[in-house]
């Protein structure tokens, strides 16, 4: 290998991963000038920009303890393929991008086998709310940790865990087009009030909420004749959704697509939502919001067992919530989820109230909580890691 023509191992597992990798790889490109050689395991993005993968990355992207199970087989044979085929390019560096079930076992494997190949884990899996002795674990075989959230740095640090820097989420750098231009979200007493449904992108979690926001949308239609409910459907689930919602009380705009759903959010003046990535969408944009969940049976029962053994770390499960350490936005989780409930804290959001004006101010907070130094992007961020991390030639 020369100077000018690094070999850099990237693997992720999903298309999110597939997306962060790309952002990498073009930083990384940056500052590499041209000869920077990719291998390792991406979709569309990271092979449109010159990866080699070594298989098409939908055999390990699934999600879903049943998908999981049915596939386990071929996961495992992609897991020794992958170790082998890194081993094999002998790169300066390996990136290993989030889908911590499959890049983790990758990244352990490696580490026994080749010792001195640099790893670098791009995605901090959630040690600070589950399963936290995973930390101290995953400092044997990552060298550096780039975390999407800004309170990881020190959980690791508390856990033991790999050396670990904050590099910026991608959603802070694209909140722009969440955000509302003047006039786009009308003040609440001009207009009708334009409230977001978002029960999930995975059909188990639509299957498990759909239902009980549609009861819960009949009591708000009740309390706000005006109110305009417009669901932000992902695509290939689209079908599903306009079953499940054949039946309510109260019919849904549904629209699909990353531009209606950016505009949806940006004319939001309230949103009941599924727990995810989502609430930190919706408060980046500015939209109150109540939170809901219900898990499945499988993880209902690990659920239990954590209030005897103290498995998890952290009393919320909504991002916002965590990052601010303020309870801001409600949450509620399976036998909590009621109707009645629901619609009564979604009444006051939709109104002039002091619950509305308190989760506005708190999100207000989140740029500078979620902030980068001055000048850094954050896949620039990310890539002067990894720069750090390379293997130098002898």
């Amino acid at each position: 290998m020369t100077a000018d023509q690094p070999t850099i191992c990237i693997v992720a597992g999903e298309e999110s991963g597939d997306q962060l990798g790309s952002e990498l790889m073009l930083a990384l490109n940056e500052r590499l000038g041209p000869g920077a050689r990719y291998c390792g395991v991406g979709g569309e993005k990271m092979t449109a920009l010159g990866l080699t993968s070594f298989f098409d990355m939908s055999d390990v992207s699934v999600m879903g303890l049943t998908a999981v199970l049915a596939r386990l087989p071929l996961i495992v044979r992609r897991v020794y393929q992958t170790v082998d085929a890194v081993i094999a390019a002998d790169p300066d560096v390996l990136v290993i991008v989030d889908s911590p079930d499959f890049t983790h076992n990758v990244a352990k494997r490696v580490r026994k086998r080749a010792p001195h190949i640099p790893i670098v884990g791009y995605v901090s899996p959630s040690v600070w709310a589950w399963r936290p002795g995973r930390a101290r674990k995953m400092s044997v075989y990552v060298d550096e940790l780039l975390a999407l959230l800004p309170f990881e740095p020190d959980a690791h640090k508390r856990l033991g865990g790999p050396r670990t820097h904050y590099v910026g989420h991608p959603l802070s750098e694209h909140a722009g087009d969440l955000r509302p231009a003047e006039g786009e979200r009308a003040p609440l007493s001009e207009s009708e009030r334009v409230l977001l449904v978002l029960p999930g992108s995975r059909r188990s979690e639509i299957d498990r909420l759909l239902p009980v926001f549609g009861e819960t949308l009949g009591l708000v239609k009740e309390a706000l004749p005006d109110v305009k409910i417009v669901l932000p459907a992902v695509t290939h689930l689209k079908a599903r959704i306009k079953e499940g919602v054949s039946h309510w009380q109260v019919q849904p705009d549904i629209v699909t697509g990353q531009d209606a759903k950016k505009s949806a959010f940006r004319r939001a003046h309230a949103a009941l939502a599924a727990s995810g990535t989502v609430s930190l969408e919706l408060a980046l944009s500015g939209v109150p919001m109540v939170v809901a969940y219900k898990v499945d049976w499988f993880f209902r029962r690990l659920k239990d067992l954590n209030r005897i053994f103290k498995f998890a770390s952290v009393d919320s499960f909504v991002l916002p919530n965590i990052i601010l350490g303020n309870k801001a936005i409600p949450e509620f989780l399976d036998d909590e989820v009621r109707p009645e409930v629901l619609a009564g804290h979604l009444i006051d959001l939709l109104s002039d109230t002091p619950e509305r004006d308190r989760q506005v101010a708190e999100f207000a907070r989140l740029d500078t909580v979620m902030q980068l130094p001055d000048g850094y992007s954050q896949r620039g961020a990310a890539a002067d890691i990894v720069l750090k991390a390379m293997k130098r030639p002898e």
